[in-house]
């Protein structure tokens, strides 16, 4: 039986509780109508549902994890499992095959010894799913007992229902800050790993970018592991050569839209300009390759640059600066909107220009939400991956040159993971090292961002 047919079932359940429990409480209302009932029988229905429902939904999500374990097991307790493999892949492959043929996935099975085994794993199948079946009738008949026997005119249903929505709430906003905790814990501990193989120092310091997934694991070369390379490479493509674009074009239309243009041509500037930000990455590295890159390098043999490349840190910078745009014209539109509208009367009223009104006071009192735009903008670009794949090159360069090949910790992040290399392989570790620093380092912007937000919040609230 799959979770969605479960969860099917479970808001089918819900929804005949939450008809009942209503009608129940409007019984209550006809029998005695001279007494007002504590909550209204939506929310009596509600109490009901939410009963109903929640057990079976938490069921559900248990019976998705344990149920596979408890199939797997039955079949490999049955007579036709004496004939697999002990362990291996080819072990895996057969009760796969089995698997698929059993739900009707596969039409048929490659290995003879598969077949053996889709009996075994139909009755187990249909076993555990009658199990469940049954196991989630009975909570829903629990609950909604439970619910029923608490049902009676003076019954608060309204404050329950709040506080369950209210609990809901907060796990939903605790997931954030759970998923958060869960990626730091999984990086620092492979990053612990590959510090106790290579000295911090010489990864954080080091300029030679080399590793080697066939070299030894147990005494690497910690000179092949300096990742200045690769945090250079990020900084001057996303934060440096990217932000050089986003910034003043952001801005400018920014200003355009929020003080020059008419109501009808912002109307369709706005979506327009923030179309960008859903074009997929992909299709911007696309451009990046096939477009910008290799005008780039006509440009530059055109001035007389030898041997000038089509992969470059400045192709990957334009189009990642084109990508950003939406994030810094938005935020800095909004943070113009939100500057209130008798300091800019105010200006104009002691005789400035509508040119000196923006410099001198519209920019100044919205700068910290600019400024917010422009971090969260860099924490976007120094986190791109196609862009970088595509365009700059796989080359660990610490050059200041913007026509030379460079490479970013994401790309990098990439490289190291995609391999058939060993995660007890410190090539494989640095990996997470990398995506460690780089998430530390994003982590730090949108706290800055989000520090800077709040405070422009309170100075216009």
């Amino acid at each position: 039986m799959s979770p969605a047919f479960l969860v099917l079932l479970a808001l089918g359940l819900g929804l005949a509780a939450w008809l009942v429990a209503r009608a129940r409480a409007w019984g209550y209302k006809r029998a005695e109508p001279a007494r007002r009932l504590a909550a209204l029988p939506v929310y009596h229905g509600w109490y009901a549902a939410l009963w109903v429902v929640l057990p079976v939904l938490l069921f559900a999500f248990a019976w998705s994890l344990m149920a596979p374990q408890l199939i797997a097991q039955s079949v490999l307790a049955s007579p036709a499992a004496a004939e697999l493999p002990a362990f291996g892949m080819e072990r895996t492959t057969i009760l796969s095959e089995a698997r698929a043929v059993a739900t009707g996935a596969a039409p048929a099975v490659f290995n003879p010894v598969a077949q053996e085994l889709v009996e075994p794993y139909r009755e187990a199948i249909g076993r555990y799913s009658a199990i469940g079946l049954v196991a989630t009738l009975l909570i829903a008949f629990a609950g909604g007992a439970w619910a029923f026997l608490r049902l009676k005119p003076d019954f608060r249903a309204r404050t329950k229902v709040e506080r369950a929505v209210m609990v809901v709430l907060l796990i939903a906003s605790l997931m954030a800050i759970l998923t958060t905790l869960g990626i730091f814990a999984s990086l620092i501990f492979e990053t612990v790993r590959f510090f106790g193989m290579v000295s911090p120092f010489d990864f954080l310091f080091g300029t030679n970018w080399g590793p080697d997934p066939m070299g030894p694991a147990d005494s690497p070369d910690g000179s092949r592991y300096g990742a200045l390379p690769l945090f250079w490479g990020t900084i001057y493509i996303g934060a440096i050569i990217a932000m050089i674009v986003a910034i003043p074009l952001g801005l400018m239309s920014a200003i355009y839209l929020t003080q020059y243009a008419n109501p009808r041509l912002r109307q369709w500037l706005k979506p327009a300009l923030e179309i960008l930000a859903g074009v997929p990455t992909v299709v911007y590295g696309y451009f990046a390759a096939l477009t910008v890159a290799p005008a780039i390098r006509d440009i530059a043999i055109a001035f007389g640059i030898e041997n000038a490349s089509s992969e470059s840190a400045l192709a990957a910078g334009l189009v990642m600066g084109i990508m950003i745009i939406p994030f810094v014209s938005s935020m800095a539109d909004d943070s113009i909107a939100a500057v209130p509208q008798a300091m800019r009367d105010g200006s104009l009223a002691m005789g400035a220009t509508t040119n000196e009104t923006i410099r001198r006071v519209l920019v100044p009192a919205a700068l910290p939400g600019i400024v917010a735009g422009v971090m969260l903008a860099v924490s976007r670009a120094i986190g791109e991956t196609m862009i970088v794949v595509m365009a700059a090159g796989a080359a660990a360069n610490l050059s200041a040159n913007p026509l030379e090949a460079m490479t970013t910790v994401t790309f990098q992040i990439v490289a190291m993971l995609t391999g058939e290399g060993s995660f007890d392989h410190p090539a494989t570790l640095s990996a997470f090292a990398l995506g460690f620093v780089l998430f530390l380092v994003t982590l730090a912007l949108n706290f800055i961002a989000l520090r800077v937000v709040k405070r422009f919040r309170e100075a216009y609230e």
